[in-house]
């Protein structure tokens, strides 16, 4: 297996594969760009199919972070890791530490963050074995609401330039995944009048959704077919592809995922059936902006920190400006917008 060759490798700086084999940790961190600072990145752990998956994931997602960072206008590369989970083992403490001797053997050129299967309880055993790691409980903690606060204020950005309405009162949203962030995301538009429509994989979130935000539950694969204005994929990446992009009835789509776009194509046709995309690595970006503000002198500052998410919405806003005006769909636009930056910081 070929990294250089690697579906998703993308000139990345550095990839390094890590082994314990006294707590069984197999995980890989990429490392994109740090033109603009050290790669910041969360670990994602997860029953992988088999490694290539895992090497595509970890290679896409960092190459993401690296826009992220530059689309949120902060002083950092991106990276992230996946850890291979085994079924055989559980998670542990110790197998946490190992993850944070990996880390910290990279000498700060990368930070670690919790992602989807980690969190701050990980990352305080981590950080037993690296300085190199933020999200801890000391900081601003769980990154979830920060980043559900700032999809949904990347949603009115979209909802106002595609349907040309500033609140969401009676907008119908489909939301697929009530976990961390989706549940978050449900809550601030419930709290506006939303109407909603949820899936999950774990019954248990969606039963939570319905009760308190009065959800509509739908089957995991009938997500795609909901009448609604917004589809907000808040799950695993790839959900828009050659099997959904044609069934989805909504005039938005905008949510937290992480490579919502199988490939650019997919992005080509949401903008010729007149479906206006939030590119995921922007509308996302609260998350990783929060945890950048635990690293602030003077420590965290919660009011400076979702202030800076906030601005989320005037970028999206920014950005739809500019695909109308070069007549280009948003997917090409932010990754031309996001090469300006990285060019103007290196």
């Amino acid at each position: 297996m070929s990294v250089f060759e690697a579906d998703g490798f993308d000139d990345h700086e550095q990839v390094v594969f890590a082994s314990d084999a006294a707590t069984g940790l197999k995980a890989i961190i990429a490392i994109h760009d740090t033109r603009r600072g050290p790669a910041l990145g969360g670990c994602r752990y997860w029953r992988y199919p088999d490694e290539r998956a895992a090497l595509t994931d970890v290679l896409r997602l960092s190459r993401g972070m690296t826009f992220k960072a530059a689309m949120a206008d902060l002083p950092l590369g991106g990276g992230k890791t996946v850890v291979l989970a085994d079924p055989a083992r559980a998670k542990t403490p110790e197998l946490m530490q190992a993850l944070g001797r990996a880390v910290d053997r990279l000498g700060g050129r990368y930070i670690v963050a919790e992602d989807v299967g980690t969190s701050p309880a990980d990352m305080a055993e981590v950080r037993k074995a690296t300085r190199h790691v933020s999200g801890l409980d000391s900081g601003g903690g769980d990154p979830s609401p920060a980043t559900a606060y700032g999809v949904w204020r990347g949603i009115h950005a979209a909802v106002n330039h595609r349907l040309r309405r500033n609140r969401l009162e009676g907008l119908r949203v489909a939301v697929q995944g009530v976990g961390h962030v989706g549940y978050h995301l449900c809550r601030h538009l419930h709290e506006e009048g939303a109407r909603l429509f949820v899936t999950d994989i774990r019954a248990d979130g969606v039963e939570r959704a319905a009760r308190e935000f009065g959800a509509t539950p739908v089957a995991l694969d009938d997500i795609y077919d909901v009448e609604a204005d917004v589809f907000a994929p808040c799950a695993l990446g790839a959900v828009i592809n050659d099997r959904t992009v044609e069934r989805l009835k909504v005039a938005v789509v905008a949510g937290s995922a992480n490579n919502q776009l199988a490939q650019d194509r997919h992005g080509d046709r949401l903008a010729e059936r007149g479906i206006l995309y939030a590119p995921d690595y922007v509308i996302n970006a609260g998350g990783l902006i929060n945890v950048q503000h635990e690293r602030m002198e003077g420590g965290y500052d919660r009011a400076a920190a979702y202030a800076h998410i906030g601005r989320i919405e005037r970028t999206l806003v920014e950005l739809f400006g500019r695909a109308e005006r070069d007549g280009v769909p948003p997917h090409i636009a932010v990754d031309r917008m996001a090469g300006d930056r990285l060019r103007a910081g290196a």
